[in-house]
């Protein structure tokens, strides 16, 4: 499919980390604006490059690259202006309704509270809606690393209905299982906030257990290594585990982000990758881009790998943005109106076009 029609279609997005999709400019400006001297260089096109991830190989060596982005994050004014620029660029990409998620205790270093982190993200993503028209959930993380999950929670509980819609856990996986943090899961649950949890990323099948058996994550975020509790024959799912047959059967939707687990050594190749194969066994397969920045990836982008190296229809691009859409966590009403007045009809034209 040609790329220009691929980037006209509208698109859902849930899995998108706010300090992931920084812009370079914007983080030369923020740099020289708090004095932060860290950046490993100067020249927009020398930083661009050495953002670039896609040789990182492992998760651990993937997340090393945040300390350079969230070290610009610690002022309400940049939180905002960085919220904003991502509904922005996700616009231009026709994503219509976008889930932007941030770890608030990243950014405390210059004294913020919890409370004024999450206000100055939500004060740039309203003026983003206001602006592109992309409606927004905030999923608020807490680091499974550390020791400040109750306070996250109790946080991201403050401003349900004022645009924060769930709370995961992100982070590195091995090591720190999810059920670790089963009080502030429970937590969020029982107030009303969503739940998708990272795991099937770093770590393998029991993570998603976990996960989805002890936390009840309502999604998964990334999950492809689901596909290790299956059976395989020529590139296509033949047999389930016990672990994978009740993913698909209770319809857990899978947040994937195909070209960040390349990066991340889930798979050797584009065309290693399971999503194709969960897709076509009945999986509720969501495509996601993850961090824009460290894997250099657009919607559009991720649109592509799955038509060139998936055998993505018009169609099956269809099926994952309304499963995006209706695996959301934010105004039923809003996201049901996107899919069957935006997302449908242009998809039927797309299907039907010469």
């Amino acid at each position: 499919m040609d790329r220009g029609f691929l980037a006209s279609l509208p698109k859902a997005v849930l899995h998108d980390h706010l300090d992931g999709g920084l812009r370079i400019d914007t983080m030369l400006e923020l740099a020289d604006d708090v004095g932060y001297t860290g950046l490993p260089a100067t020249d927009p096109g020398e930083l661009r490059r050495w953002f670039h991830q896609g040789e990182s190989g492992s998760l651990e060596t993937y997340l090393r690259a945040f300390d350079h982005t969230v070290a610009v994050m610690q002022t309400p004014e940049a939180l905002s202006r960085i919220a904003y620029e991502c509904l922005v660029d996700h616009a231009a990409q026709r994503v219509k309704y976008a889930e932007i998620r941030f770890a608030p205790a990243l950014h405390t270093r210059r004294g913020l509270e919890l409370e004024e982190i999450i206000e100055a993200v939500l004060d740039g993503m309203r003026r983003g809606r206001r602006d592109t028209g992309v409606e927004y959930g905030v999923i608020v993380d807490a680091l499974r690393q550390d020791k400040d999950a109750d306070p996250v929670a109790r946080a991201a509980i403050r401003y349900l209905h004022d645009g924060v819609v769930a709370f995961d856990l992100s982070g590195p996986e091995k090591g720190y299982p999810p059920d670790t943090h089963l009080a502030e899961c429970r937590l969020v649950r029982e107030a009303g906030l969503g739940l998708t949890l990272h795991a099937g990323e770093g770590d393998g099948p029991q993570s998603i257990w976990r996960a989805y058996g002890r936390c009840h994550a309502q999604r998964i975020g990334h999950g492809v290594r689901i596909v290790e509790d299956t059976v395989m024959r020529n590139g296509e799912i033949v047999a389930f585990g016990q672990l994978a047959r009740t993913i698909r059967d209770h319809r857990v939707p899978l947040e994937v982000c195909p070209t960040s687990n390349l990066h991340t050594g889930i798979a050797a190749s584009a065309a290693d990758h399971p999503l194709g194969a969960l897709h076509r066994a009945g999986f509720v397969v969501t495509l996601n881009t993850d961090n824009r920045l460290m894997s250099d990836v657009t919607m559009t982008d991720e649109f592509a790998f799955a038509v060139d190296h998936h055998r993505f229809t018009v169609a099956d691009l269809e099926q994952v943005t309304v499963a995006a859409l209706d695996a959301g966590f934010g105004d039923w009403t809003v996201r049901r109106r996107i899919r069957d007045e935006v997302v449908r009809p242009a998809y039927r034209q797309a299907l039907t076009a010469p």
